[in-house]
């Protein structure tokens, strides 16, 4: 049976779009997304023209050309005889292992701060105060030439090292800070080596695995199994037993003092460390902030009853109020990874080459193109921050809570 109301079957009518609640949402959607693609596309042919016109086209073909020009921290092999891509591809791998490093380092700071401040002991609750608000209001680029004028100022040149009474030594004969930067030993890979790297990641897959039977467990029959002794043998034993019995394929080479320089091992510059520091005590600040949020939006009952069960502090804090908090912390610490990926463009400050300091520095001025430069380090920015985006969202609801 049907009402007065209701439109007949079939009798769809070119004004429906406009007077039926039903199509008209859809009809101005459809209308407004014409608008834009109309104005893009406006804008777009009228840019290719005036290039045309002023003998600008855009080509992407500089980037096969001979770059030039040198790279001091240099991940892969490179030199200026190398094209303008390959500079560009050490320029994205430099601000990888920046932003790489300078997240993990600041999750640390920034976790351990914000559970800091709220602290019973007065003494670290207000030194972290002091931390969080001298280090967040003052911009991030200040704290880079900081730190590199410091260890610059500070360390001892590699000259220091030399003589029969050196003014300077290595660290455990393996590790020479500078005004430089530090070296460090480098891993020489052997046959069978990629057996012993296979089973050190089969093994941080099991210490994973046990960590998440345990805590399901606990939450499942309230057996406590312990975490700590059981995840180190996890992940040791079996890599060490695959090391001795491949014949111990993984060597040290360390570095050595020769001529002017220390030659071998791995050289980490002072403008990666003052970097790789300045932006996670800097994001670490924030990130403090979004703990302590986090920790204070869960109800203070969850950890009275964690108490009154015979819980210690510590317990109570790892298994019951930071599992509820992350549902608070996460959206916000992606925006701070967000902006370590972007602040790393920074780099330029202390001469450390990332992909700014390289595709858009060097390369453009010596090409001219720097509308294909820019297009480019937008793509990279871009797509780093959506993948980011979507790794941190993946996680974001895998630990949010769910309705039983």
């Amino acid at each position: 049976m049907t009402s007065l109301t209701d439109p007949p079957a079939g009798s769809f009518r070119l004004s429906m779009l406009l007077n039926d609640t039903r199509y008209r949402s859809y009809t101005f959607q459809f209308i407004a997304l014409i608008c834009i693609i109309s104005l893009f596309s406006y804008l777009g042919v009228n840019l290719v023209q005036n290039l045309a016109q002023a003998g600008l086209n855009i080509s992407f073909d500089f980037l096969g050309n001979q770059s030039g020009y040198d790279i001091n921290q240099r991940p892969i092999e490179y030199d200026s005889q190398s094209p303008h891509l390959r500079a560009a591809m050490v320029g994205i791998l430099n601000t990888l292992i920046v932003s790489f490093l300078a997240c993990l380092t600041a999750t640390v700071i920034g976790v351990f701060a914000g559970v800091a401040r709220l602290s019973p002991n007065w003494l670290l609750r207000k030194l972290m105060a002091v931390y969080v608000e001298a280090f967040r209001n003052v911009p991030v680029r200040i704290w880079i030439l900081i730190i590199f004028s410091v260890m610059t100022a500070v360390l001892p040149a590699p000259n220091a090292f030399r003589g029969a009474e050196p003014s300077a030594s290595m660290l455990w004969d393996a590790f020479a800070f500078t005004n430089r930067g530090i070296y460090a030993p480098k891993p020489l890979w052997g046959d069978g080596s990629n057996v012993v790297v296979i089973g050190f990641l089969l093994s941080i897959a099991g210490a994973i695995y046990y960590r998440r039977y345990a805590t399901k467990l606990l939450y499942a029959t309230g057996r406590l199994l312990p975490m700590g002794w059981p995840t180190l043998a996890i992940l040791v034993l079996p890599s060490l037993i695959l090391y001795y019995l491949m014949g111990r394929p993984i060597s040290l080479e360390y570095p050595e003092l020769k001529g002017f320089n220390f030659t071998g091992g791995v050289n980490m510059l002072g403008s990666l460390i003052a970097l790789w520091f300045a932006l996670a005590i800097y994001t670490g600040a924030f990130i403090a902030e979004n703990v302590r949020a986090g920790i204070q939006a869960i109800s203070k009952g969850q950890s009275e009853a964690a108490a009154s069960l015979g819980l210690r502090p510590k317990r109570i804090m790892n298994l019951v109020i930071l599992p509820q908090a992350l549902r608070v912390i996460i959206p916000p610490l992606i925006s701070q990874y967000l902006n370590i990926t972007k602040n790393s463009s920074l780099a330029i400050a202390v001469g450390y080459m990332d992909i700014t300091g390289t595709l858009g520095g060097i390369t453009l001025n010596q090409t001219g193109r720097a509308i294909e430069c820019v297009l480019l380090l937008m793509l990279f920015y871009l797509t780093i921050s959506l993948s980011i985006s979507a790794v941190m969202n993946m996680y974001n609801n895998a630990v949010k809570l769910k309705e039983r």
